[in-house]
């Protein structure tokens, strides 16, 4: 008969710390991530000499990079995110959290355009290679290469 209420004790108990633990659970909610104007990039156009102007942030830091436009819900038009590298190799970018699509321009080391890879789906953990060395990745909204008409060979220059 002791054994029996004893068994009963440590299943009230159980039970009772269980329900604790489903009650304690909280939704994490996320911090929206804003743009923070870092400087300005201009690509200059090769067929007709026009320029396209953009507010860029800056990853050059090993933070910057890995994180890029992770978490963000939307980003003007106007803006974008400047990948800066120490050296100049092929590339390899996915999109693993970021919500976003964008379209990646490829950029040598002397800031010619080089490839693209365009509408990237947000999530996709594909590989997005560059196919060509570059030193640095602009990312900007999806659909912009076509509609502002970016070439292979446009050149760009930025500052910070």
């Amino acid at each position: 008969m002791v054994l029996r209420r004893y068994t009963l004790l440590i299943l009230l108990i159980g039970s009772f710390s269980l329900s604790n633990c489903k009650e304690e659970k909280k939704p994490i909610k996320q911090t929206e991530v804003s743009f923070t104007k870092e400087g300005e990039l201009v690509i200059y156009k090769a067929a007709d000499s026009t320029e396209v102007k953009m507010d860029i942030e800056i990853a050059d830091t090993d933070f910057d990079i890995e994180t890029g436009l992770m978490y963000r819900n939307s980003m003007a038009q106007n803006q974008g995110m400047l990948f800066v590298f120490e050296d100049e190799k092929e590339r390899f970018f996915y999109m693993k959290n970021t919500k976003i699509p964008l379209d990646l321009i490829y950029i040598s080391a002397n800031k010619k355009i080089v490839s693209f890879q365009k509408n990237a789906i947000p999530f996709d953990e594909s590989s997005l290679p560059s196919h060509e060395p570059a030193r640095y990745v602009l990312e900007i909204n999806a659909g912009l290469i076509d509609n502002l008409s970016i070439k292979v060979g446009d050149s760009i220059h930025f500052s910070d």
